[in-house]
């Protein structure tokens, strides 16, 4: 039986939790980041040809706030998808790059929807006018238990580890958190191929394999 720590914020880590110790894992939850919604005020989308999503809590938080009906969305992966609940794209590679690569030459005008400190590529590239819902906040536990293996699910959470855990081995959530990991000092033993709960479900078992 492996020692799995998830570090998916408070609220957010019940649906892998399971999904791992259903597998016979011995699974830990050490949260590494909190999310933090930045105001209540509403979001209008009336107006915009594509609404752009780049994170499952982005899209919780826009449709918390949204008013009107956005003509199109895009997402930057499944499980933003399915935290929106209705989209018109989604990219086949989980990144700022490949959902460029996903829309259209020309989309018009975007808005993109994201967090605090979120990468500027895809808005930047778009000239999209850009919306900030929430932060990521970094945390630090005071004890970090004795494990196999540690879930990253982003950046953040791979910076976090990286400052009280160096030299951890992680499956990460994909290429953006891989690519953090790897700053932070980590050994990313596997990547999951789809940003869900099964990708990094299956992640999981590859790295541990790998061990």
């Amino acid at each position: 039986m492996a020692h799995v720590v998830v570090t998916r914020p408070a609220g957010r880590e019940g649906a892998l939790v399971a999904r791992l110790r259903a597998a016979g894992h011995d699974v830990a939850h050490v949260p590494l980041v909190a999310i933090e919604p930045l105001g209540d005020a509403p979001v209008d989308v009336e107006g915009y040809d594509w609404v752009v999503l780049t994170s499952a809590t982005g899209a919780r938080e826009l449709r918390r706030r949204m008013r009107g009906t956005p003509a199109r969305v895009a997402a930057i992966g499944t499980a933003t998808a399915e935290a929106f609940g209705r989209v018109d794209l989604v990219a086949a590679t989980s990144t700022q790059e490949g959902l460029l690569a996903a829309l259209p030459p020309t989309p018009g005008h975007v808005l993109f929807a994201g967090a605090e400190g979120a990468r500027t590529l895809l808005p930047e590239a778009l000239g999209a006018d850009v919306v900030v819902l929430y932060r990521t906040v970094e945390l630090s536990p005071q004890d970090w238990p004795a494990c196999d293996l540690v879930v990253v699910a982003s950046a953040s959470a791979a910076r976090a580890l990286g400052r009280i855990a160096p030299g951890s081995l992680v499956a990460s959530i994909g290429p953006e958190t891989s690519r953090a990991a790897a700053v932070a000092g980590l050994h990313v033993r596997a990547e999951a191929g789809t940003a869900d709960v099964e990708g990094l479900a299956d992640a999981v078992e590859r790295a541990l394999a790998g061990s």
